[in-house]
C-alpha cells in the first residue's frame, strides 16, 4: 500500500513565479497530467489505445452534413442521451442517469470538483490511469494507491476491502476495469460487492475498455432490476436503486473512434449524475462531437466489427510473443505489455523510427522497463511484428 501524503514538488517561488498571482497551494505544487501528444500523424499509433482506424463513414457524413450557419449556434444536446440509454440497453437507466462530458477526462475532473475536499481520501489501485493522481492531488487529498499483485497483476480485492472499512471512509473509489496499464480484469459482481459495503464512499467505475472484456456493471445492475419487478424504471434511480452511491464512465474514443472530438459519458443514479453536472458549463460539449455521438451510437455494427477485429489482432500477436519467448502480458483491454531484451527507451526509439509509436512504462510501479502496446488491425499488428523484431534481433 502506498499512501502518498505529499506533494510532487516544491511550491513555485514568487520570484520563479514573476508577478503573476498565485494559485491555491494545492495548484502551485501540482505537476500537471501530461503525455507526449504532438507529431503523432502519419505514423502507426499504438501508444494511447485509441480505435487505430477511424469512425464510422456515418460520422463522417454526419459532420460533413453540419450546415455552415449551425456553427455559430450553441450545442443542442436533445436526443443525446436518449440514444446512450438505447445504445445500453433501455432496462432501468433514463436521460437522467446519463451525464454528457467534453471526455472522460473531463468527466474524472468534474468528479473531483463535486466530491473531493481537503483531507479527504482517494483509495484506488496501482499502478494505474495517470490522471487519476492530479485530479485528487488538486483538490488536496490524500492518495491511498493499494498494488496490483505480483507477478500476474491480480487485483487486491481483500485489500481494498479492508481499506474501505477504515474510518472516516474514503471519500471516493477509483477502479479501472479492465485497468489501464495492466489489463487487470475484476468481475462486476466484485464491484457490486466493494459498492455496497461502503455507502459512504462515491465509488467510481472506468469503463472505458469494457468492450473489450465485457465486464461492465450496468447488465449485472439491470439483470438485478428485472429480478425486482417493484423498482421503478422510468423514475427515481432505477437500476443503480441499491448502488446510489456508484458511477460508471464510458467513452466513445477507444471504439468508435471518436478521441479528437471529446465525448464521455458518467452513468449513474440521477441526482449523482446531477450533483457532477453542476460543476460543469453548460455547453462544454460541441456540436461536432453530439454530431459523431449520434452517429456513432447509430452504427453500433462498425464497433462491434472494429472489436471484432481487435481481438483477432491480439490472439495473432500473442501467438507471435509465446513462439519467441518474449515476455508479456495481456488480460483485458486494446493493450498488452512487453518486456524488450535492449533497453526499453532505445527500442522505443527505434519503433518510432520506423514509424510505430509504442508507450513506455517507465517509472511506474511494477512494470518498470515495459512497453504497453496497443492492438489495432491484424495487418497493423503484422507491421508492428515486423518491427519490432528487426530491433530487438529475433529470429
Amino acid at each position: 500500500m502506498v499512501l502518498d501524503r505529499s506533494h510532487a514538488q516544491a511550491p513555485v517561488t514568487a520570484s520563479a513565479a514573476g508577478n503573476a498571482p498565485r494559485a491555491r497551494p494545492e495548484v502551485e505544487a501540482l505537476v500537471a497530467y501530461s503525455a507526449p501528444l504532438e507529431g503523432r500523424r502519419n505514423l502507426l499509433r499504438l501508444d494511447f489505445n485509441e480505435n487505430t482506424v477511424g469512425p464510422s463513414p456515418r460520422v463522417v457524413e454526419a459532420i460533413r452534413a453540419i450546415p455552415a450557419d449551425h456553427y455559430a449556434i450553441y450545442p443542442e444536446y436533445d436526443g443525446l442521451r436518449e440514444a446512450v440509454v438505447a445504445s445500453l440497453g433501455s432496462t432501468g437507466l433514463s436521460p437522467g442517469h446519463i451525464g454528457l462530458f467534453n471526455g472522460v477526462d473531463d468527466a474524472l475532473h468534474a468528479i473531483f470538483h463535486a466530491f473531493a475536499a481537503q483531507g479527504d481520501r482517494l483509495l484506488t489501485t496501482s499502478p494505474t490511469f495517470g490522471y487519476y493522481t492530479p485530479c485528487a492531488r488538486m483538490q488536496g487529498m490524500t492518495i491511498e494507491a493499494i498494488p496490483y499483485r505480483s507477478p500476474d497483476f491480480a487485483f487486491p480485492f481483500s485489500e481494498i476491502r479492508a481499506a474501505l472499512d477504515t474510518d472516516p471512509p474514503a471519500r471516493i473509489l477509483l477502479v479501472c476495469n479492465p485497468n489501464n496499464p495492466t489489463g487487470t480484469r475484476l468481475a462486476p459482481e466484485r464491484i457490486l460487492e466493494l459498492a455496497a459495503a461502503a455507502p459512504a464512499t462515491l465509488v467510481v467505475v472506468d469503463e472505458l475498455y469494457e468492450a473489450f472484456s465485457g465486464d461492465s456493471v450496468l447488465p449485472q445492475l439491470q439483470q438485478r432490476l428485472q429480478q425486482s419487478p417493484s423498482t421503478p424504471v422510468t423514475s427515481g434511480d432505477g437500476a443503480f436503486a441499491a448502488f446510489p452511491n456508484l458511477l460508471v464512465m464510458r467513452s466513445l474514443a477507444k471504439t468508435a473512434g471518436l478521441a479528437g472530438l471529446r465525448i464521455g459519458f458518467a452513468i449513474g443514479a440521477p441526482a449523482l449524475v446531477e450533483r457532477v453536472s453542476r460543476v460543469c458549463g453548460p455547453y462544454d460539449v460541441n456540436s461536432f462531437a453530439v454530431t459523431a455521438a449520434h452517429a456513432a451510437l447509430a452504427d453500433q455494427a462498425y464497433v462491434d466489427a472494429y472489436v471484432a477485429e481487435v481481438l483477432r489482432a491480439r490472439d495473432w500477436l500473442l501467438e507471435r510473443l509465446r513462439a519467441a519467448g518474449v515476455r508479456h502480458h495481456a488480460a483485458g483491454g486494446n493493450y498488452l505489455l512487453l518486456w524488450p531484451q535492449g533497453p526499453t527507451a532505445e527500442v522505443e526509439a527505434r519503433l518510432k523510427q520506423a514509424g510505430i509509436l509504442v508507450r513506455s512504462m517507465a517509472g511506474k510501479p511494477l512494470i518498470d522497463g515495459a512497453l504497453r502496446v496497443s492492438i489495432g488491425t491484424t495487418p497493423q499488428m503484422e507491421c508492428f511484428w515486423q518491427a519490432y523484431r528487426a530491433v530487438e534481433q529475433l529470429s
